[in-house]
């Protein structure tokens, strides 16, 4: 392992100019995987501020009684998708619509808004069919006597972030493989450019890990040098964003430690890859 980082230092010192475009390309390369990353991170946390709107409202018979609307709020409590649910009497429902829509307050005299009971679900419980079910469940009480939950837009919303999660799978995994080809070109041109000095080690009898080795550290040290360069990056040009046009969430401090391990790990299968092919090719031409 000494002689290992020896040689990645030595190679250092030898072409540091290569060194330091192949740190810098890499840089750029996991840059906009960061980049793409903050874009998936923000969408999915309004997405999920959005969800947190997603309510279902009972409208009441006319006329219940309150013993009739506690026994209705203690079956809401036993829903186990249920996260809080309150009550709203005519005189609330009537104060609300004034304030929300105050062109109209003049016209709005007397209790004419029936009763209702707004539930909030809980988080992994706002997919559409557990919206219906709750729904579903509210309309067998006989004090109910309309539900509404805005169908539509509920099975929209749901569609969007399966949409959303399926496209960042997709184009987190083609980010992740150019990298990995990025690597891997500057990899091979280490390799070519000490091709001699290869042809000479494995005259005198080195193993092929004792090859390998060097490059694999020098992939996976490059790699995580550029995660470092990336995330800083990234993190720039959140800030600039967030002072400049709107307010955005930067990855979590396990998230960003994550993220350099995963350039690491780019850097360490890129040279992987890259090493075993071409070495192969310089063993066979020697």
């Amino acid at each position: 392992m000494r002689l290992a980082l020896r040689e990645v230092l030595l190679a250092f010192r030898r072409a540091p100019l290569l060194a330091v475009l192949a740190v810098t390309t890499i840089a750029f390369s996991l840059y906009a995987f960061s980049l793409f990353g903050l874009v998936a991170l923000n969408i999915r946390q309004a997405l999920r501020d959005i969800e947190d709107r997603v309510e279902i409202r009972a409208f009441l018979v006319e006329g219940t009684r309150d013993a009739q609307v506690e026994e209705l709020m203690q079956g809401i409590g036993n829903m186990p998708q249920v996260a809080d649910a309150g009550y709203v009497s005519p005189d609330s429902a009537l104060v609300r619509a004034r304030a929300e829509l105050e062109e109209f307050r003049d016209v709005m005299e007397g209790s004419f808004l029936p009763a209702s009971v707004e539930l909030r679900l809980k988080d992994g419980s706002r997919d559409p069919e557990t919206v219906k079910e709750v729904a579903r469940r509210l309309q067998t009480y006989p004090q109910v006597e309309e539900v509404r939950y805005g169908r539509e837009w509920v099975e929209k919303l749901y569609r969007i972030r399966n949409l959303a999660g399926l496209a960042g799978s997709v184009l987190g995994a083609v980010f992740a493989l150019v990298s990995v080809i990025i690597i891997g070109s500057t990899i091979r041109m280490s390799i070519l450019a000490r091709t001699r000095e290869i042809e000479i080690m494995r005259l005198v009898g080195a193993t092929n890990m004792f090859v390998r080795l060097p490059y694999l550290l020098d992939g996976a040290l490059k790699g995580l040098v550029g995660g470092v360069l990336a995330v800083a990056l990234a993190w720039g040009t959140s800030t600039l964003v967030t002072r400049s046009l709107l307010e955005t969430r930067f990855f979590e401090p396990s998230q960003v430690l994550l993220g350099i391990a995963a350039g690491g790990v780019l850097g360490l299968l890129g040279s992987w890859l890259s090493v075993g092919r071409h070495l192969r090719q310089v063993w066979r031409d020697s």
